[in-house]
């Protein structure tokens, strides 16, 4: 076979799980007697990244072959390497590509979520195209997928065969998508021999890339509880400041440098953590350890229990669920880290590295158990599947227009920095109802009374509303809106107009109907909030028992309004720096900003071109809250609400500006609750 793998990251030099894997597998089908080629990528890309690469190549004994059209082709393990460096047209040479090499398959995989490359090898006439799964964060469907997508799932529909990384992700597949997925080995380990390392005297307990997702605060408990023990943390990717702080004040952890041969950090290390909150798709690391005869005490959350292989200790977590609308130093979003309980993780370390014999035990079943699973590994059962899908008659392709649209700016993200956006946008699922993606949580609840409907000003999500339950009554069930364009729907096109966004609301909202609920708005969501009422009214349907506005003008201030012409995209940037509340760590980093930028805009122009329409007032209470530092919305403009119902009216404001249901969080909530009591005493 003649066999193309599109790998938008880096593919050589290896260092995390998913680059090593593809280029051990596709080395492997080399060894097979196989015609093998990458097409790979920098992160970025210019001259300069370009000569640096090749010393890098040169560094390593690496001879190159070319240097022609922005990018790099050298032989590694067998396979012929194309690594695009100062050249960012990825699909026009991988097109160029397929021409030139005539591939019988073509693999593609999750490194390329938004899938710029997959469709290009679609439609690609004969080869036939088989995706890899290596997360379930990059697909999308299911609870997982940061980017739900009904176009994206449908052009995955026409692949010609799904293989998972483990029966865990494969399962996923099945069940999240009806695509029929299998689990073959495409994770192989470097070839033997693997020499034991595994010592009840070794210096450390360690942990490989410690922060908030990979479980440090288990990590930082057990050394605190553990004082005689010595601990070492490997800072990779998700380390940051913070993290180092943390870490550095502890005088029994050391902070050792990451390495290209994992076997110098596994030869002084007694025991691997691996204490993940999030679900990992498998876990390289740990059966590289247990290779090693290194014993692992690992959480069992999605396809760990697979790499540990029956092999004690798995032990329970609770995973992140939240995270914050800001993010770190490293691009990493700042998750909200459930309590967890470390009794378990303090007993099982402590029983390894007092009790020698025990030890021992752990150290030999895990080795056996690992070495048992590798002399059995082999590309052989991919190889077959490869073959029988080259064989199979070609299947129809059916793609939508709108497929083929221009690429997501998610797609100029690093292969890192898509997978923390990946799981910043990442929500909980536990009590969201899956065929509804406008009101995620909105599931009545046995102790409701109200559902509290929240619209978020322009640009924003559910995330603005994130921990409000915690300071309002109980009977109060928080349903905060994912309009598209962001978050899990970041994929979907936006809405820019608000009669268009009315109508569709006014849908989404009709089944939640029956039982009381309330609209609570701030900003360009106060006026949402308001035209969906009057949008309900006109449908005859039930009014909100209360309408609370914030931080927004009365809408009659916009009778006969004029819109003012779109901005540039720095007179744009500008006014978001000029209103209070607004992240920096957002505003400063234009990579972000090209991905949140689309929706911010969609908002604003909606916002910009609603003009009010006189109806007459609501028969239901309205609540207004304001800042008193706001630039743009000043009491007499609040105090214009008042003319909008005949069921009540009151004011209040709080120090702050236009964001002061952050900055006066506390006492901003305390009214909310007190104002949302009234409303369900009165509706029990």
């Amino acid at each position: 076979m003649r066999i193309l793998l599109v790998h938008n990251s880096l593919y050589y030099p290896s260092h995390g799980g998913g680059d090593i894997s593809n280029r051990l597998l596709m080395e492997a089908l080399a060894t097979r007697g196989h015609a093998c080629r990458v097409v790979a990528r920098l992160s970025t890309f210019s001259e300069d990244e370009h000569r640096r690469f090749v010393r890098d190549l040169a560094d390593r004994q690496v001879e190159l072959k070319s240097s022609a059209a922005g990018a790099a082709v050298f032989d590694h393990g067998g396979v012929e390497v194309h690594v695009l460096t100062a050249n960012p047209n990825l699909r026009g040479y991988f097109t160029g590509q397929i021409r030139e090499f005539s591939p019988s398959v073509i693999l593609a995989s999750t490194d390329d979520p938004v899938q710029l490359l997959l469709e290009t090898s679609l439609r690609a006439d004969g080869p036939r195209v088989v995706y890899l799964v290596r997360a379930t964060l990059a697909l999308p469907f299911g609870p997982d997928a940061a980017f739900p997508s009904e176009l994206k799932t449908r052009m995955l529909r026409n692949v010609d065969g799904v293989v998972g990384v483990s029966r865990y992700v494969a399962g996923y597949v099945r069940r999240w998508s009806g695509i029929e997925a299998v689990h073959v080995p495409i994770s192989l380990m470097e070839p033997g021999p693997f020499p034991d390392l595994g010592r009840f005297d070794n210096e450390f307990v360690t942990l490989v890339n410690p922060c908030a997702v990979k479980g440090i605060s288990i990590f930082l408990a057990l050394a605190e509880r553990m004082p005689g023990v010595q601990f070492a943390a490997v800072p990779t990717w998700g380390t940051n400041k913070q993290d180092r702080a943390a870490l550095q004040a502890y005088a029994n952890i050391a902070v050792l440098d990451p390495v290209d041969d994992i076997d110098e950090i596994l030869k002084r290390t007694r025991v691997l953590l691996v204490p993940s909150l999030w679900a990992e798709a498998r876990s390289r690391i740990i059966v590289e350890a247990m290779l090693h005869g290194v014993p692992v005490i690992a959480s069992d959350v999605g396809g760990i229990p697979e790499a540990k292989m029956g092999v004690d200790y798995l032990l329970p977590v609770r995973p992140i669920e939240r995270y914050q609308p800001n993010v770190d130093e490293q691009m990493v979003p700042v998750a909200e880290v459930p309590r967890q309980d470390i009794g378990p993780w303090e007993e099982v370390l402590r029983r390894l590295v007092t009790d020698r014999r025990h030890y021992e035990q752990i150290s030999r079943a895990s080795r056996d158990a690992a070495i048992a699973y590798v002399e059995n590994l082999s590309v052989v059962p991919l190889e077959s599947y490869l073959e029988e899908t080259a064989r199979a008659p070609a299947r129809p392709r059916r793609f939508a227009p709108v497929e083929t649209a221009a690429p997501s700016p998610v797609d100029k993200l690093s292969p890192e920095k898509r997978r923390l956006l990946n799981l910043r946008l990442q929500r909980t699922v536990a009590t969201a109802t899956p065929s509804d993606p406008w009101f995620p949580t909105a599931v009545w609840r046995e102790r409701t009374r109200l559902r509290l409907f929240c619209f978020p000003s322009a640009g924003g999500g559910t995330s603005s509303f994130r921990g409000w339950s915690e300071s309002l009554p109980p009977e109060v069930l928080i349903c905060p809106v994912r309009l598209p364009g962001r978050e899990s729907r970041l994929s979907a096109p936006p809405f820019r107009s608000m009669e268009t966004l009315i109508a569709a609301l006014g849908k989404a909202i009709e089944p939640y109907l029956p039982q009381p609920y309330a609209f609570f708005g701030h900003s360009m969501g106060a006026a949402i909030a308001f035209e969906l009422s009057r949008h309900l009214r006109r449908r005859g349907g039930p009014l909100p028992a209360g309408l609370f506005v914030s931080g927004a003008r009365a809408p009659q201030f916009r009778l006969g309004h004029v819109p003012a012409p779109e901005p540039a995209d720095e007179e744009f940037l500008d006014e978001l720096r000029r209103l209070e509340g607004v992240p920096a760590a957002i505003l400063e980093n234009r990579e972000l900003l090209q991905v949140i930028l689309p929706a911010l805009r969609a908002d604003t122009e909606l916002y910009r071109n609603y003009v009010y329409v006189e109806e007459p007032p609501l028969a239901c209470p309205i609540r207004a809250y304001g800042g008193a530092g706001d630039p743009n919305v000043k009491p007499e403009h609040l105090a214009a609400w008042g003319s909008q119902t005949t069921a009540g009216f009151s004011l209040r404001t709080f120090d702050g500006g236009h964001f002061f249901v952050d900055s006066a969080r506390d006492e901003f909530l305390r009214a909310l609750a007190g104002d949302l009591g009234e409303l369900v005493s009165s509706a029990s």
